[in-house]
């Protein structure tokens, strides 16, 4: 998925089978293993089968297409906005399946709980929490509220300190590549070691977090990595694909 995400619509939204092959061996995964990823792939939705050329390979579906916008959105960049979202449900217990995918969604999405149908979130997630909403159809169970920072810590419906300890080991692993020639599999690598966090991080604002926080660095440290490997990883990418 990180592959696909990084570079899939830059080679035209569709790879062929021996080329997926021959990257990912680069980052040590057989054949078999790329064969059994891509099948959940496509089972999801993302990907589908396409012959071109007389060569077997994988076209990005419109689905696809939409869940890598979204995760660009969280992954590449930060956005702030005053103020907070409260998300509040009731879900009867005939749809406990649909309440189940609804928490898990928010959770995904970095939001805090305050009580089992009480969830919070600095201000900026309300299009992502109104999107989960509106997929699971769920309008009429679920409100939102926008408004001023809560009493007290808002904070502490966050678990920061593992928030901050995937910050720290991100940066122990990836920052010394900053000093190493540029390779396609230390800029997919790094990639798949960060995209999940940026979806834990809900972006709360500077005067909520401790003074200590690792973020800021860790967003410089990723920033730096990929001004500095992302073009050489695409161009080599690029010359595995074309040397068909």
């Amino acid at each position: 998925m990180t592959f696909f995400g990084a570079f899939l619509r830059r080679l035209g939204g569709w790879i062929a089978v021996a080329d997926l092959i021959a990257l990912m061996a680069e980052l040590g995964l057989d054949a078999q293993s790329v064969r059994s990823s891509v099948s959940r792939l496509k089972r999801r939705g993302v990907i589908a089968s396409e012959r071109r050329g007389g060569a077997a390979g994988y076209r990005l579906t419109e689905h696809g297409a939409a869940i890598l916008r979204a995760g660009d959105a969280r992954i590449f960049a930060r956005r702030r906005a005053p103020g907070w979202l409260l998300v509040v449900f009731s879900i009867p217990e005939a749809q406990r399946a649909l309440r189940h995918r609804l928490r898990a969604g928010l959770a995904g999405l970095g939001l805090g709980t305050v009580a089992p149908a009480v969830w919070i979130a600095p201000a900026q997630l309300e299009a992502e929490v109104r999107a989960l909403v509106d997929e699971l159809g769920l309008d009429g169970n679920v409100t939102l509220f926008t408004g001023e920072a809560p009493d007290g810590d808002p904070a502490r419906w966050w678990d920061l300190e593992r928030i901050a300890a995937e910050y720290a080991r991100y940066v122990a692993e990836w920052e010394p590549a900053l000093a190493r020639e540029p390779s396609f599999a230390d800029y997919v690598r790094q990639l798949d070691a960060w995209r999940r966090i940026p979806f834990h991080d809900p972006g709360l604002p500077p005067e909520a977090l401790p003074a200590d926080w690792p973020g800021e660095h860790a967003w410089a440290v990723f920033g730096a990595l990929e001004e500095r490997l992302r073009e050489p990883a695409l161009a080599h990418a690029l010359d595995v694909c074309g040397a068909r």
